[in-house]
Formats: C-alpha cells, structure tokens, sequence
C-alpha cells in the first residue's frame, strides 16, 4: 500500500490494485501513518523513497 501511494495513487487507484474499499485504504494508510509517526501522504511518499521501496523492479497492479 505504501509503494501504490508513493507511485502517486490516490485511495480511489489504490483500492482498485488491491481490490479492496476506499474506506480500507483510508483506515490501513491512517494506521501505517500513525505507526510509522508520520504527519502526512506526504511524509510517508518521502519515508517510501528514503527506505529504498521505490527501488527495483516495481509491480504491475
């Protein structure tokens, strides 16, 4: 979920690629925010690069 968000996906593409709800989205990227300490999408895009998972090979969905 975290690599889809950094790749740029909003809840609506994330939920598709994981075919799961939007409000699922919303509650899972609230409690990885939240235990990562992170304030934002924003930040967690940045801790997603900083941590090496946007690199290599990326998936398909």
């Amino acid at each position: 979920m975290l690599r889809k968000l950094a790749e740029g996906g909003s809840n609506a593409r994330i939920a598709a690629a994981l075919n799961i709800g939007e409000k699922t989205v919303k509650s899972h990227l609230g409690n990885v925010l939240a235990k990562l300490h992170l304030a934002d999408r924003t930040e967690a895009v940045a801790f997603a690069w900083r941590r090496g998972l946007m690199s290599g090979e990326q998936d398909e969905g």
